[in-house]
């Protein structure tokens, strides 16, 4: 069973096959390692899957307090900060 490929090129991928496999059948090694979340993010991306809306630029005031715990949480503090407005706007609109 072939899937079709997004470069337009047919895979000979024996799709039937590697669908039967089970885990313990499959051999791991340092040319074919187990995907990577990053790996499959990437495959992910490929595929077209709608990008998320571009991020302003802003300067925003915020307690130091508020900022030390939100860095205090490692990288992303940023991304994260964007994610609880995000939830309060959605609940402040009933989504």
């Amino acid at each position: 069973m072939k899937q079709p490929s997004s470069t337009g090129m047919s895979s000979r991928t024996d799709w039937q096959r590697v669908r039967a496999l089970r885990d313990e059948e499959i051999s791991l090694s340092a040319e074919h390692p187990e995907a990577s979340v990053e790996h499959i993010v990437r495959g992910i991306v490929r595929r077209g899957l709608a990008a998320e809306p571009p991020k302003r630029s802003i300067s925003l005031r915020v307690d130091a307090e508020v900022l030390d715990w939100f860095k205090a949480q490692g990288d992303g503090y940023q991304t994260r900060m964007n994610a609880v407005l995000r939830a309060f706007r959605d609940v402040s609109i009933g989504k």
